[in-house]
């Protein structure tokens, strides 16, 4: 192993230790003084992207996630997390976009569906909001039990469709 893969790995496992114990602005300092390595590598990327999104840095996180993107596109939690930002900076349509990147690369995940149904709520397209809904629960029925909390879904519960998959009405 060479002295940076050697390297980059200890910084990926102090930073996810730091996660891991809930001590994310930790996480953020270690990445960010080794930033030229960590820019090379998808993992340490994602890393400093998920460190900037628990500390509600939003638009900042983006950089790093799309980075861990470029680098590995085939990994959908980093595309779930560049949607979470880009849903939380305003910016839905890229959301979406990058949630249906993720459903190219795996489209057996319940929440790949369930934040898609979400995000088209929000955009107020009721009719893809239900679709995606109607597969989450197709793939994983527990989601059931957050639809009648889940705020995103307020535009959609006057919807009979809606009401039928939430089991409001038999």
């Amino acid at each position: 192993m060479s002295r940076a893969n050697f390297l980059i790995q200890r910084i990926i496992r102090e930073a996810e230790g730091y996660l891991e114990l809930g001590m994310t602005q930790h996480a953020l300092n270690a990445l960010q003084r080794r930033g030229k390595f960590v820019h090379g590598n998808a993992r340490a990327c994602y890393l400093m992207g998920e460190a900037l999104r628990e500390l509600g840095h939003f638009r900042e996180a983006l950089f790093p996630l799309e980075r861990s993107a470029e680098l590995t596109p085939d990994d959908i939690h980093v595309w779930l997390a560049i949607g979470w930002c880009y849903k939380r900076t305003g910016q839905l349509d890229h959301a979406i976009e990058a949630l249906e990147k993720a459903l190219a690369v795996d489209g057996s995940e319940a929440i790949l569906h369930y934040n898609l149904a979400c995000y088209w709520s929000l955009s107020h397209d009721r009719s893809l909001a239900i679709g995606y809904l109607s597969q989450a629960l197709d793939i994983d029925g527990n989601f059931r039990d957050l639809i009648l909390d889940e705020p995103d879904f307020l535009t959609l519960h006057q919807e009979p469709a809606f009401k039928l998959i939430a089991g409001i009405i038999r």
